[in-house]
């Protein structure tokens, strides 16, 4: 089993059971969840089964992307070649939805695993074609992530990675052989790095990146009480990104605890119309940037399953996307996951 990284608690049955019931607001919509982990750690377990009692709570989730999260790496294998494990894993679970069993949702349709890129390019290409071959024609992509603060009381990624990784040549070197294998890269820093973002984005324009948690702002650390500030920091960062055509955004993972709000912190779940009127200024304002054809919804479940259940979230997005075209909403909810993962 592996422990989780700093920033991620597991969510409290006995706080969700107190979750107010809601009825599910447009419940025929087809949902594609752009982002999910799965995982068995000492102090939780993820697993399909448990992912399909949340993709059950109501809504039509047709089907999801799996993404890195350290899980069931290869034992006894190089420390490059054992992050194969997760695809491995990810695609076993993927066949096990397809066969109908366990209902309609194709779990895992997508997968996205890590490759450490500083590696050496020869090295990375023969990693990315391990994982491409462990997919059984499922594996998209990678993530390294780089979500670094100067700040102590801001925990890096689960990748621990070094201040400015996306601007190192080494790991330039490893990222550009993404592209010719037809591979995207999965995004995840913190909102004072989304510079490094737009560094990447314009010097591998073939290069398709997908943002995670609509840029990662924090409310941690020497950010807590700065919502207004990290706001306006964070919409210039994202205006600047919006200019890159490569670039998606995932809208999601603002549950988080490191993040700007502390629903987590109440003592009973908050309700789709609380989260919705809380998130609404950083969803629509990508959107506003990007549009519903670069935006894509994320449950980051089970990781935001500390601040709501399932069912609450995406009564939340729905809410959030309630002022949007029929076109816009198909794009949102399905049409752009549908695309840039290729399902």
């Amino acid at each position: 089993m592996t422990a989780a990284p700093r920033n991620v608690v597991p969510p409290d049955p006995a706080r969700l059971a107190r979750q107010a019931p809601e009825e599910i607001l447009d419940p025929d919509r087809p949902i594609v969840d752009a982002h999910h982990h799965l995982w068995d750690r000492p102090d939780h377990r993820y697993l399909l089964p448990e992912l399909l009692e949340d993709t059950g709570s109501g809504h039509r989730v047709v089907s999801t992307v799996f993404i890195d999260c350290m899980a069931f790496y290869r034992a006894g294998a190089s420390r490059l070649m054992r992050t194969v494990g997760e695809t491995e894993f990810a695609n076993g679970v993927a066949a096990m939805a397809a066969s109908g069993v366990y209902g309609s949702t194709l779990a895992c349709a997508a997968i996205v695993s890590h490759v450490d890129l500083t590696a050496g390019a020869p090295a990375v290409r023969e990693a990315l074609q391990a994982h491409v071959a462990a997919g059984n024609g499922r594996f998209r992509g990678i993530r390294h992530a780089g979500a670094w603060d100067v700040d102590t009381r801001v925990p890096r990624s689960h990748t621990n990675p070094p201040q400015g990784l996306y601007g190192q040549a080494d790991f330039r070197e490893g990222f550009a052989q993404l592209a010719p294998l037809g591979l995207s890269f999965e995004a995840w820093q913190y909102h004072p790095q989304l510079d490094e973002v737009l560094a990447l984005a314009r010097d591998f324009p073939q290069t398709s990146i997908i943002l995670n948690h609509v840029g990662g702002p924090l409310g941690i650390g020497p950010y807590a009480g700065r919502q207004d500030e990290t706001f306006a920091q964070w919409q210039q960062g994202m205006t600047a990104l919006a200019a890159c055509p490569n670039v998606v955004v995932k809208l999601g993972g603002l549950g988080m605890r490191i993040g700007v709000f502390d629903h987590h912190e109440q003592g009973d779940p908050p309700g789709s119309q609380e989260v919705a009127q809380a998130w609404a200024p950083w969803i629509h304002g990508a959107i506003e940037r990007f549009g519903a054809d670069r935006c894509l919804f994320e449950s980051n479940f089970p990781v935001d399953k500390i601040t709501c259940s399932y069912a609450v979230l995406w009564n939340a997005f729905k809410r959030m996307a309630q002022g949007a075209s029929e076109a816009e909403k198909t794009a949102l909810f399905s049409g752009t996951a549908t695309r840039v993962y290729r399902l």
